[in-house]
């Protein structure tokens, strides 16, 4: 279940607008960081883009997001807490920041691709570009619960 979305300030002219992480994100602590992964979503502070078109694009960006899964693995890559940032300017060109499980991921090729092509397909979305990275590293604690029942790992 993702929360409603808010609009925080992070200071440097962000704003969080707030797609909260798989359930197991909910924390103090940056959500990138945060213990179950976590997916942070953010346009510049004072968007052109209005608080209900934005929470509307959250919302579908992240529903996009959970139809891309790795081939080898049986949960989708939001869930899995591959995604770390969801950035939207207000030429609704989306930046995503992602990371693998691992640097020798048979998939890496195809999975930036897909996610590419799933954000991009949001009405409303121009451009969606996605940048993978490898801090903080992928391990199994960034996973929602949905995700670990269905990897059976408990």
């Amino acid at each position: 279940m993702i929360d409603e979305p808010k609009i925080d300030s992070l200071g440097a002219g962000v704003a969080d607008v707030a797609v909260e992480g798989p359930p197991a994100a909910a924390s103090n602590v940056p959500k990138a960081d945060a213990p179950g992964g976590g997916t942070q979503i953010t346009a510049e502070q004072g968007s052109a883009i209005p608080p209900d078109e934005m929470a509307r694009l959250g919302d579908e960006i992240v529903n996009a997001l959970k139809t891309v899964y790795d081939p080898e693995i049986p949960a989708d890559i939001y869930e899995l807490g591959l995604i770390y940032k969801v950035d939207l300017d207000d030429d609704r060109v989306v930046k995503v920041d992602m990371t693998l499980t691992t640097p020798n991921c048979p998939s890496a090729a195809e999975l930036p691709a897909m996610v590419e092509n799933a954000v991009a397909s949001v009405p409303g979305i121009r451009e969606a570009k996605v940048n993978i990275v490898w801090d903080p590293p992928w391990d199994p604690s960034r996973m929602s619960d949905e995700a670990r029942a269905v990897l059976n790992m408990w």
